[in-house]
């Protein structure tokens, strides 16, 4: 695949749609064991790009992940238009969370989501503010 001829993926977060969470990650895993990127690096994207797309259907109403898929690499990013982060360095600590008590009942909100993007890709940068929604823009090399 020429670099010019990147392959584009978007998909949309519902809100309030717990039956489709997932599912930008689920078809971008699928589009990347198709092309043959190696499983550890499909299993990396996919940690990370599942946590960023859970938290813009917890915290940021839905939005949209758009995925381009190079040669050498992925790139993500997930947008919403929620609340935003008032503190990213504090969001960045595990075990913070604002989630609330119904959505950790349901076993989300245990605040690994950002640390587990930041450690599984190899470029994260979060662009948020109080009122304006998120952007996570994630890239992972796949060295292809």
């Amino acid at each position: 695949m020429a670099e010019s001829n990147k392959m584009h993926l978007e998909t949309v977060i519902a809100k309030d749609d717990f039956a489709s969470a997932g599912e930008a990650s689920s078809k971008v895993k699928k589009t990347l064991t198709m092309l043959g990127v190696a499983p550890a690096q499909i299993k990396r994207i996919s940690v990370a790009m599942y946590e960023a797309e859970i938290n813009a259907f917890i915290h940021g109403g839905g939005g949209m992940a758009y995925t381009d898929v190079y040669p050498d690499r992925v790139e993500i990013l997930i947008e919403d238009h929620g609340k935003g982060i008032e503190d990213i360095e504090l969001a960045m600590q595990e075990g913070y969370s604002t989630a609330s008590e119904e959505v950790r009942m349901m076993g989300f909100g245990a605040g690994m989501g950002l640390p587990n993007m930041k450690n599984n890709s190899d470029n994260l940068t979060i662009d948020s503010r109080p009122g304006e929604g998120t952007k996570v823009r994630m890239c992972f090399n796949i060295g292809n």
